[in-house]
């Protein structure tokens, strides 16, 4: 008789639950801070590309030298989908670990080509060919980093905490965006304009490459997840057999789970783009627009955490996804609108209030994606929807948008993210309820794979694995 068979219980010789082992801790700061570093260099070029984008892609004009460097920048979520679909089922068959260390050494490498490059006057159009080169090192760094990193977290969490360990990954990719936006803040209020452009952006940059070594020596000490040493020891299957069990078995969950990213339209709108439209439409100095930014984040922090606790609690699917879509459908418009209103006051409020509500929407978004998917296609199910999603629609956020302000239509910004989020508001009432208050919550190696069950079981029927709740 076969079964299928959870592992998120699985017992170890000595009968301990291998999610308790004491390098819990270390293990979610190797994953937490690790994200940190990734995210912290993937955000500054988009909050830098208005002060490097002359020197690096001169143009007739400014406008023209900041298109050139979105497209540069978009080239990195293009990437992501291909390293995606590629090293995500790597990560299911070999590890987590592995792939991000990895993921984090790609990053930390693109940062510090960026940093390190001469300007267009001194080597010409080697200049733009090494920030292609280093846009796609992040490119396929991010691909593989996103995913991985919220398996790693989720699957190290004990069953009633999944959702605050999940809202971690998230939590590391607003403080990332903190960083990374009080580093641009820094540099752009320190240097006079001539020092800025010359030399001043690239201090951050840098100094991401320099703390990515700290991320990757954090993470090759590291412990692999229990969860996936459990599924991999029964699913021997290769990486591209397992992308195909993927599309075969779980097309419904991969549907759901680009829904759940779609909105990251609004992220990178709000994380790379906000300061710049500001400056374009209302003339807010860039400086200020920054620090603004930087205040209206810390409360993005402080959400995250607190509703993915409280996910545990009250569940996922119901509220937070819900709640979140819908702030931001009703507040993305007049948002905008108010930045015409001048004061730093003004610009804050607006900040924080659209962090207020994609905090609701990152804090759980992460676990449910999880908890989709066995662990055996875990990371495969969220790499091949969640990159394809980004690359679509977070890569070209700032070029789009910009696109809009060029033409003179600013507001259609906002309706553009709204759309987008309305439709996936729609999918949201599709998702089963993942949380689960039950300690002995799990989720399933997957509904293909096997083990043989002693022939005197009491139930003697198969059961097909899957989501608690779902």
């Amino acid at each position: 008789m076969t079964t299928s068979r959870s592992v998120s219980n699985a017992m170890t010789p000595d009968g301990a639950n291998p999610l308790e082992h004491k390098g819990r801790t270390k293990n979610l700061l190797a994953g937490t801070i690790g994200h940190f570093v990734e995210w912290y260099d993937w955000y500054l070029y988009g909050l830098l590309a208005a002060v490097f984008s002359a020197q690096i892609f001169p143009t007739h004009s400014q406008f023209a030298s900041l298109i050139a460097a979105f497209l540069t920048y978009a080239i990195g979520f293009i990437v992501r989908p291909l390293s995606g679909i590629i090293l995500s089922p790597v990560a299911d068959r070999y590890g987590r670990r592995r792939v991000m260390a990895l993921g984090i050494s790609g990053m930390a490498l693109g940062a510090l080509i960026i940093g390190l490059t001469p300007p267009y006057a001194s080597v010409g159009v080697l200049a733009p060919i090494m920030f292609v080169v280093a846009r796609i090192l992040q490119g396929i760094s991010a691909g593989s980093e996103g995913q991985s990193a919220i398996a790693y977290l989720v699957e190290h969490a004990p069953a009633k905490r999944r959702g605050l360990f999940g809202s971690f990954t998230n939590l590391a990719s607003g403080l990332a965006t903190l960083a990374a936006t009080g580093a641009a803040a820094i540099v752009t209020s320190s240097f006079a304009p001539d020092a800025l452009a010359a030399y001043g952006w690239r201090f951050p940059f840098i100094f991401g490459g320099i703390i990515g070594v700290v991320g990757l020596v954090m993470r090759a000490r590291s412990d692999e997840s229990p969860e996936f040493e459990a599924s991999a020891s029964i699913d021997q299957k290769s990486a591209p057999k397992k992308l195909l069990e993927l599309l075969r078995n779980h097309p419904k969950a991969i549907f759901q789970t680009a829904a759940l990213s779609a909105p990251t339209v609004a992220y990178y709108t709000w994380a790379t783009f906000l300061p710049t439209y500001a400056n374009l439409t209302s003339g807010r100095d860039l400086a200020s627009t920054l620090v603004g930014s930087v205040i209206g984040l810390v409360l993005l922090v402080i959400v995250v955490p607190i509703t993915g606790h409280l996910s545990d609690r009250l569940g996922r699917r119901k509220i937070f996804p819900i709640i979140g879509a819908i702030g931001m459908i009703v507040l993305f418009y007049p948002l905008l609108l108010l930045l015409n209103v001048p004061g730093f006051g003004t610009y804050v409020a607006v900040a924080a209030s659209g962090w207020l509500v994609l905090g609701i929407w990152q804090s759980v978004y992460p676990t449910i994606q999880a908890e989709l998917f066995p662990a055996a296609v875990r990371v495969s199910g969220i790499g091949f929807a969640h990159q394809l999603v980004i690359a679509l629609f977070g890569g070209t956020a700032p070029l789009i948008a910009a696109a809009f302000v060029g033409a003179g239509h600013p507001m259609l910004v906002a309706v553009y993210m709204i759309v987008i989020v309305a439709i996936c508001l729609v999918v949201y009432f599709t998702l089963p309820e993942t949380g689960s208050r039950n300690p002995q919550a799990t989720v399933s190696v997957t509904d293909s794979i096997t083990v043989v069950e002693d022939k005197t079981a009491k139930d003697p029927s198969p059961r097909k694995g899957k989501s608690v709740g779902a």
